[in-house]
């Protein structure tokens, strides 16, 4: 499955995307993760359901500093993502 995520709140700044990219890793789920000019972070996720689903709510929370106001989803047709980068 594929998902498209955008974290509203305090996500920049708090190692949101680096985080991100090691929860993706560990949990097997290609795609990658940015910063967008409006203070969001935007990520897509590819992968097994339960990965994908369990980023997704990892999202929710971040990292130890990250305010998280709200996560938007959006699910996409998969695509082949391959590996995980922050861009």
């Amino acid at each position: 499955m594929r998902q498209r995520v955008v974290v509203h709140g305090r996500v920049q700044g708090v190692l949101f995307r680096d985080s991100c990219r090691q929860q993706a890793t560990v949990r097997n789920v290609s795609g990658w993760v940015r910063n967008r000019a409006d203070g969001a972070v935007e990520a897509v996720f590819e992968g097994e359901r339960e990965a994908v689903e369990a980023l997704t709510a990892w999202c929710s929370r971040g990292p130890r500093h990250a305010q998280v106001e709200r996560v938007d989803v959006a699910e996409e047709q998969p695509t082949g993502e391959r590996g995980f980068e922050v861009v």
